[in-house]
């Protein structure tokens, strides 16, 4: 079953403390599971990031580990008070999860949380050599399909052994924020015409009264406000699932079912990075790239979006998004009018 082992959780949760029965787990599942193959990589002689994490120097560490300690029991709280039900992990379910064998990593992208960056250093930590600085990396090249391995991509017992000895990592950011980040790249960009012809036509068609024939042509100026009725109703995704630039964070990653060692957020991304780039004991040799953008969406410009949603729809797609908010400990934004 391709489930992170929940008595492996609870053990974790549980037993931080007592660093004897910690080493005999990790020395436990550090062996090869049968049907696993491994091929003939060399052992590595320096710890693991998951062993780093749990095991490391416990002064270097203390400061990052009480941050992302809190956010991992906050959000496993959160799945237990929310979620009746746990289930089997799909193959679909893990096309968002990449994999990193050389440095045993697993990271789950999510769209507009700095997912391009992160493609761009997981491209070189994986390239043996054949990538050195991240930003030198087209952006689009880093979402080609192919360049980077995804955890679906591997055999039940392959993905059983990285989702128990990887360390699994996640980038969160403000529900709204996100939305809105996405909403203004690829609705009012000039230059994503795919997103007008396949979203905004459709758009247009069903929420604009008597629209003018060359917006439903080219499906250039979906207003917010049309964007949140598409969001909203229900008929959207009985016809199809959310594009993922838009879709939940807990559906593209499943942090209810697979046990994410690290929550980074989007708000502290460049300690948060940092932190992960340690784990992987890369942090000498590789620097996460920083955002030179100068109108990232905040919560001030989150706002000013919201400004004309009727209180009707600002409820309807707080709900939609609610599970976000919970698990990742992100407050109801003041200016909802719900």
């Amino acid at each position: 079953m391709m489930r992170t082992p929940r008595g492996g959780r609870l053990f974790l949760a549980t037993c931080l403390g007592s660093l004897f029965v910690l080493v005999l787990y990790f020395q436990s599942i550090t062996k090869p599971e049968p049907g696993v193959k491994t091929g003939s990589r060399p052992v590595k002689s320096r710890s693991s990031p998951l062993q780093t994490l749990y095991l490391g120097d416990q002064l270097e560490l203390l400061a990052v580990q009480r941050s992302l300690q809190g956010r991992r029991e906050l959000m496993e709280q959160a799945c237990l008070s929310h979620t009746k039900k746990r289930r089997v992990l799909s193959s679909e379910d893990l096309k968002h999860l990449i994999v990193d064998d050389k440095h045993s990593l697993i990271y789950c992208y999510v769209p507009k949380v700095a997912c391009t960056n992160w493609k761009r250093v997981l491209m070189v930590l994986t390239s043996g050599g054949h990538y050195t600085d991240p930003l030198a990396i087209p952006a689009h090249e880093a979402h080609i399909a192919g360049n980077l391995r995804t955890l679906s991509e591997f055999s039940v017992p392959e993905i059983n052994h990285r989702l128990r000895t990887y360390l699994k990592f996640i980038f969160v950011r403000e529900p709204f924020e996100r939305l809105v980040s996405a909403y203004r790249n690829k609705f009012t960009r000039s230059y994503n015409t795919a997103f007008h012809k396949r979203y905004g036509t459709k758009i247009i068609r069903r929420y604009r009264p008597n629209p003018e024939p060359e917006a439903l042509r080219k499906g250039n100026d979906v207003s917010f406000h049309e964007f949140v009725q598409y969001l909203v109703d229900p008929l959207t995704r009985r016809e199809e699932p959310f594009n993922e630039h838009w879709e939940q964070v807990h559906s593209l990653c499943h942090p209810c079912l697979i046990h994410y060692d690290v929550v980074g957020k989007y708000e502290t991304l460049e300690p948060d990075a940092q932190a992960v780039l340690h784990l992987a004991g890369v942090e000498g040799t590789l620097q996460f790239p920083t955002s030179g953008k100068s109108t990232r969406t905040d919560g001030n410009m989150a706002a000013s979006f919201f400004k004309h949603i009727s209180p009707f729809y600002q409820k309807k797609l707080f709900n939609l998004y609610r599970m976000d908010f919970l698990l990742f400990n992100y407050s109801t934004p003041e200016y909802l009018r719900t």
